[in-house]
């Protein structure tokens, strides 16, 4: 399981301090000191997928992008953005599909950034394309926030 060595320092927005964050856990990141939430921002390859994403406990908004693509250079800061300000609710992964084609191929992408938001092992929402932070956001709550109530009723 190499996403589970796989780690990035994050520092906490809250009091500053440096944290290690892994790829692969049981719960979301919070600050060693602190306590508070922690963006969750890890990349993820056809190896990796599975363990990152799919067994992943929060929702995770999969970036599918490609250093070639404009569009992805702009909405990166936009997808950092809304991780930061749904720490400890979502997860984003980054999947580069040049590096990653099974991915591509496995999800029918035709056009860079694809979007995703992943619940369970289970695409929730999708779209292409780029968009302001503000959007994205609401995008992602939506979509958390149907699956949520249609699992409500369910159970």
């Amino acid at each position: 399981m190499s996403a589970a060595v796989m780690t990035s320092i994050v520092q906490c927005a809250n009091c500053g301090k440096k944290n290690r964050v892994p790829a692969v856990a049981g719960s979301a990141p919070r600050c060693g000191n602190c306590h508070q939430p922690l963006p969750w921002i890890v990349e993820a390859g056809d190896d990796s997928f599975a363990d990152v994403v799919e067994e992943a406990r929060l929702p995770v908004l999969v970036d599918m992008w490609a250093e070639w693509c404009g569009p992805c250079r702009m909405v990166s800061p936009a997808l950092e953005q809304v991780a930061r300000e749904l720490a400890g609710q979502v997860k984003l992964a980054k999947v580069d599909i040049d590096a990653a084609p099974n991915l591509a191929q496995r999800f029918g992408v035709q056009a860079v950034p694809t979007l995703m938001v992943i619940r369970d092992g289970e695409v929730i929402a999708r779209q292409a394309g780029a968009a302001p932070a503000q959007a994205i956001r609401r995008w992602v709550e939506d979509a958390i926030a149907v699956r949520e109530a249609g699992s409500d009723q369910s159970g």
